[in-house]
């Protein structure tokens, strides 16, 4: 029996805790899409195809792993990609309510996807793309947190949008 997974997020950006799910994700299943949302009720740093492009870079040379964007919907998103599970990361109990709330919710939409839940290594536990922003924002090395490109990328918006130097 052949399972492929959704792993959902926004990305903005992504992390090296995105990237250890993904890694360890891959060998369980036959195909993880990782699908980029395309929320309109959030401003993120990064347009949605810039994120796309970022995670394509950071999931290179896993060959079971594609990168798209998707609006609506996640259950949706899961029957038209023909994916049985949604693959989520936990850092922390403030993350678990939140995941289960939306799992369970999941569930009522759609009976025929399950959320499995991982929890990323120790070194990226506390690990969030707000924190990895907010760092960046203010000057601060995000080298280890994130891929080298997405440090590059990161580097770049906040030297624009501010006008201050980053190092």
């Amino acid at each position: 029996m052949k399972i492929r997974a959704v792993y959902p997020g926004t990305f903005d950006p992504v992390t090296n805790g995105h990237v250890d799910l993904i890694r360890r994700s891959a060998p369980l299943y036959d195909k993880v899409i990782v699908a980029i949302l395309e929320n309109t009720e959030k401003e993120p740093l990064f347009t949605a195809d810039e994120r796309v492009e970022m995670m394509r870079r950071a999931v290179d040379g896993l060959s079971n792993v594609s990168v798209t964007k998707f609006t609506g919907l996640l259950v949706d998103f899961a029957h038209r990609v023909d994916a049985a599970v949604i693959v989520r990361g936990i850092r922390a109990v403030s993350d678990y309510e939140y995941e289960l709330q939306m799992a369970l919710m999941n569930r009522r939409l759609s009976h025929k996807v399950e959320t499995v839940f991982m929890m990323p290594a120790e070194a990226y536990s506390y690990l969030s793309s707000r924190l990895v922003k907010e760092i960046s924002l203010f000057g601060g090395s995000v080298r280890g947190l994130v891929p080298p490109s997405v440090e590059k990328q990161l580097k770049r918006k906040y030297r624009r949008s501010s006008g201050r130097h980053v190092r």
